[in-house]
């Protein structure tokens, strides 16, 4: 898988983007990530990406003339092209499935006010908002996208099966994890995960995430 990140801010997902899991399904060569500076994209000496809004209002709106340029000089006829707003659909963990299974992603990261609309009625293929938040610019918000795709990559895990029982794949919450030791500040482990049950654990498992999304999520059961 391809993915292409266009941001003012490139530093801002270089460092996030050069740890763990996405370090090594880069070095792995599971996911050929490259992060642009928008601005390499512009043609005047100020380098300018911006320009105050038609109408008025407050803040700075990013120009179309360098978003084109650069999505039309990456994109292909495989590319998805997609951008990090808040004005856009929340990202869920059925999305990420769906992302994964594209070859080529062209990330836009929004910035200032907004961006040009007529970006988002001639280039762009989705609109994506992690939450209904504002972030100081998308560059973060693509950073949570492109962790969540790549992670569901086949070999980016350790084990495969983890990413199809995260929480959300599975249409819940993940159940209780514990670890050693048993017994820690008088509160121990429940006892059927000791037992080597695989079945009553996995009947244990599937009750107890079913008993916590009601409790942190009820919306989940209620789809």
């Amino acid at each position: 898988m391809k993915i292409d990140i266009l941001t003012l801010f490139p530093e801002i997902c270089r460092a996030p983007l050069s740890e763990s899991m996405m370090k090594r399904a880069q070095e792995n060569g599971i996911v050929d990530l490259r992060i642009h500076n928008l601005r390499d994209w512009t043609k005047d000496k100020h380098h300018v990406v911006d320009d105050a809004p038609f109408g008025g209002g407050p803040g700075m709106v990013m120009k179309p003339e360098p978003i084109f340029a650069a999505v039309e000089s990456l994109r292909n006829e495989k590319s998805t092209v997609v951008l990090m707003t808040p004005q856009g659909k929340r990202f869920t963990q059925s999305m990420a499935w769906e992302f994964a299974k594209t070859e080529h992603l062209i990330i836009i990261c929004g910035h200032y006010e907004g961006i040009d609309h007529r970006v988002i009625e001639h280039l762009v293929d989705a609109e994506i908002s992690i939450g209904d938040y504002v972030l100081t610019n998308g560059a973060i918000a693509a950073v949570v996208l492109v962790d969540a795709t790549v992670r569901l990559l086949p070999g980016a895990l350790g084990d495969d099966q983890s990413a199809v029982e995260d929480s959300f794949s599975a249409g819940s919450l993940e159940a209780p994890q514990y670890t050693r030791p048993a017994e820690f500040r008088g509160w121990k482990v429940p006892e059927i995960l000791l037992s080597g049950n695989h079945a009553e654990i996995a009947a244990w498992r599937k009750k107890e995430a079913i008993k916590r999304t009601g409790e942190n999520r009820p919306d989940l059961l209620d789809k």
